[in-house]
């Protein structure tokens, strides 16, 4: 019997044609406890104008991320057809599972190990971690204060993809 040939699966693409569609959703940290508790940084980014929201959050439980993303994304933006995330405990969770379920939201996943399937999403942290690296204090407990500035100038520079600014993708000015 010869070598095994194993296949591969498929690459997703994300084709979406409106903005809030489809969402990209990922949890980083843990990160030196700020001042006010925070722990993670939560992303949630929009695959059509790239726009990005990040939330500082005290722990990475489904409850939390749950919540933040009803309250503060679905409330403002609108419920995606689909929110794509990495394969962590908390976006397979029951309790996200049936948020999607409830919101009518389909949920898809990153191959197992593989991380960088969502490279927007995980660019996006590095580019936020670089940034806070080379700003907050000595201490490190008030990385959360600068986020707010970052996603200024994050959604005010012209996206390589889309030449222009994600804040005009998203609002039209």
């Amino acid at each position: 019997m010869g070598p095994q040939i194993c296949s591969r699966g498929a690459l997703k693409l994300y084709n979406v044609g409106a903005p809030w569609e489809g969402i990209a959703i990922d949890v980083a940290g843990p990160f030196p406890e700020s001042e006010s508790g925070n722990k993670y940084f939560m992303v949630v980014m929009d695959y059509f104008t790239k726009w990005s929201e990040v939330f500082a959050i005290p722990n990475q439980e489904a409850s939390t991320v749950a919540d933040k993303l009803v309250h503060e994304v679905f409330c403002r933006f609108g419920v995606p057809l689909e929110i794509h995330s990495d394969q962590a405990r908390n976006f397979e969770s029951q309790i996200f599972q049936e948020t999607c379920r409830v919101m009518g939201t389909h949920k898809t996943r990153t191959t197992s190990y593989h991380p960088q399937s969502d490279g927007m999403v995980e660019r996006f942290n590095q580019t936020l971690k670089k940034y806070l690296a080379k700003v907050v204090e000595r201490r490190q407990r008030d990385w959360d204060r600068h986020i707010q500035p970052f996603l200024l100038s994050y959604r005010s520079a012209v996206y390589e993809s889309t030449s222009v600014t994600t804040a005009f993708a998203n609002f039209g000015r």
